[in-house]
């Protein structure tokens, strides 16, 4: 924490509490810069994960489970995207049932148009608290920083 930064008024010592408010707090942070783009922090997330697989594009409970995201939230965050052009829903070709997240033409130049904005907001993270190794060091090449080892991690009692 910045020496000048006082802590928030009676901290929970649960961990899972601090980091859903350290949470909510930066998405707030990447919200606010992503504004005039029209995306908020989760959309872009999706957009950033589909451009990566755009040769492969996932199915559904692919991308629910590559986004730590159960189906009903991962459902309400794609609507709009579905809804404004950005994403499309294909049948898989090997099983009718499966639907494949495919990024539109339309949604790379969003995601284009909203990444200079996202550089912005991470730039002012790093601003603030620096270049993080709790995030990765070399941006995910080799060692996994502490919170890509969270995201993970076998915490859950039914992963246990």
């Amino acid at each position: 924490m910045p020496k000048d930064r006082k802590p928030a008024c009676g901290e929970s010592p649960c961990v899972a509490t601090a980091m859903r408010k350290a949470s909510r707090r930066l998405s707030q942070l990447y919200d606010v810069a992503l504004a005039p783009s029209g995306l908020r922090v989760t959309q872009y997330a999706l957009l950033s994960e589909l451009e990566r697989r755009s040769k492969k594009p996932p199915t559904m409970h692919e991308l629910s489970d590559a986004m730590v995201m159960d189906r009903s939230a991962l459902g309400h965050n794609l609507r709009p995207l579905e809804r404004d052009g950005l994403i499309a829903l294909d049948e898989s070709k090997e099983d009718r049932r499966r639907r494949h997240v495919v990024v539109t033409a339309q949604g790379r130049a969003k995601h284009r148009e909203a990444k200079r904005l996202w550089q912005t907001a991470q730039g002012r993270f790093e601003e603030v608290y620096g270049k993080s190794e709790a995030i990765e060091a070399d941006g995910g090449k080799s060692e996994p920083g502490l919170l890509d080892e969270v995201q993970k991690a076998p915490l859950a009692a039914a992963d246990v």
